[in-house]
């Protein structure tokens, strides 16, 4: 064979081999992206129902390690009546957990407008007073409202008034006795 026939095949070859090379490269390329991407692993999340004085009350889905005030913010945000200083912005949420924003207790100012029982008394809201002021219904000493206080914040509030029958020491008859002086 003359030599520049054997220069062309050689040249033809190594052409080839290069061009082969090259396709071999980007079909491996590709697939180390899509192993890359078979590797993550899912984002692991948590549901949440957050109600009380928010913007849009509901149930959320949230990453596994986000805080109260993460869920409030993904809910529009705390309305202006909501007392914030009775929320443990920093908590971490679990699971399954409830969310309640309380609002701020009525001013002398306020209390025109709150609502009133029958006899003209004002309503407590069993969602947002302290033990002081639970006190202050029938039947209910300073260790029950320590315990309503303390049922509150471990069940993150009463969804109704009913509920404060939950509470451990809250008989039918004591209920009976403070449902027209209570609301949420």
């Amino acid at each position: 064979m003359p030599m520049y026939k054997r220069s062309m095949f050689v040249l033809l070859v190594l052409t080839a081999f290069t061009i082969v090379g090259m396709f071999y490269g980007y079909r491996e390329k590709d697939q180390s992206i899509v192993l890359d991407a078979a590797k993550k692993e899912p984002v692991e999340k948590i549901v949440v129902y957050v109600n009380g004085a928010v913007n849009k009350p509901g149930v959320v889905s949230l990453a596994a390690d986000a805080r109260i005030v993460d869920a409030i913010h993904y809910c529009g945000g705390a309305l202006p009546t909501a007392d914030l200083t009775k929320v443990n912005m920093a908590q971490m949420l679990k699971d399954g957990m409830q969310v309640v924003v309380p609002e701020k207790t009525m001013v002398e100012g306020e209390k025109n407008n709150a609502d009133k029982t029958p006899r003209g008394e004002e309503k407590i809201n069993i969602n947002a007073a302290d033990a002081k002021i639970l006190d202050t219904l029938p039947g209910i000493g300073p260790s029950l409202a320590k315990r309503i206080v303390e049922y509150r914040e471990k069940q993150g509030g009463f969804h109704t008034i009913e509920d404060l029958k939950k509470v451990s020491g809250i008989t039918e008859a004591k209920f009976v006795k403070v449902k027209e002086r209570i609301t949420l």
